[in-house]
């Protein structure tokens, strides 16, 4: 079943260029020209991604990011025309998956958004048994499923926190450097910046954290990350 993909964005030809390069991808196409009709769309075809343009007049992506979050874990893939560091940090703070910068390739974008769906699609597990859980302390991640709990709570982690986390479960004791870590959270030769993956440990840390976890992941000084001892402080 082909994936359904909202674009919102409120210039008619970078809606036209990724729904041609998404459609070529063997997937279906929702369209919305602002904010307000995006939420809309959302809420009549729940989609399973969004690429969602910053820089829109009125009510832009980061308020509809914001809106969407309140109901939903859907992932938004982030577009701006801007290639600033306080807008791609702001915009995985509050919950986006992704963030591509205008002029675009439309071949990475596509990139991008199949390396999300993939984190969050359950493997065909017909021709072998699933794999155990992975666990270390009270974190719990079931690849095959895509869930992840911690002292048996849910946890809402977007597609590349998922895959950071799980990296770091199936090496407990290893340290991994921020190149690492991209590779293992977008498993393509896609080029985020260091302090994307920062902002990505930022936001697990905080999901921990308000469960009373605040050694989910330690920080090596000058080499990089593992994990921790993911348990309840007392």
């Amino acid at each position: 079943m082909a994936h359904r993909i909202l674009i919102v964005d409120d210039e008619g030809h970078i809606r036209e260029v990724i729904r041609v390069a998404l459609k070529r991808a063997g997937m279906d196409v929702i369209e919305a020209r602002d904010g307000k009709e995006a939420l809309a769309r959302f809420a009549a075809d729940r989609p399973d991604l969004i690429v969602l343009d910053i820089g829109m007049p009125e009510f832009d992506g980061l308020d509809v990011c914001r809106e969407i979050r309140k109901v939903s874990d859907v992932p938004i893939l982030f577009l701006s025309a801007r290639d600033e560091e306080i807008d791609r940090i702001l915009g995985l703070e509050i919950g986006g998956d992704d963030y591509v910068t205008k002029p675009f390739s439309p071949r990475e974008l596509v990139a991008r958004v199949n390396v999300i769906l993939r984190r969050l699609a359950p493997r065909n597990g017909e021709a072998k048994a699933s794999p155990a859980a992975l666990s270390q302390g009270g974190l719990l991640i079931d690849a095959e499923q895509h869930v992840a709990t911690f002292a048996g709570t849910p946890l809402k982690l977007t597609a590349i926190e998922f895959g950071i986390l799980r990296a770091f479960l199936t090496r407990p004791t290893s340290v991994f450097n921020r190149e690492q870590l991209m590779r293992a959270a977008y498993q393509l030769n896609i080029q985020v910046s260091d302090r994307t993956i920062d902002s990505h440990i930022r936001n697990i840390r905080a999901k921990l954290a308000a469960l009373n976890c605040e050694n989910v992941i330690e920080t090596i000084h000058g080499v990089g990350f593992k994990l921790g001892r993911c348990e309840k402080e007392a």
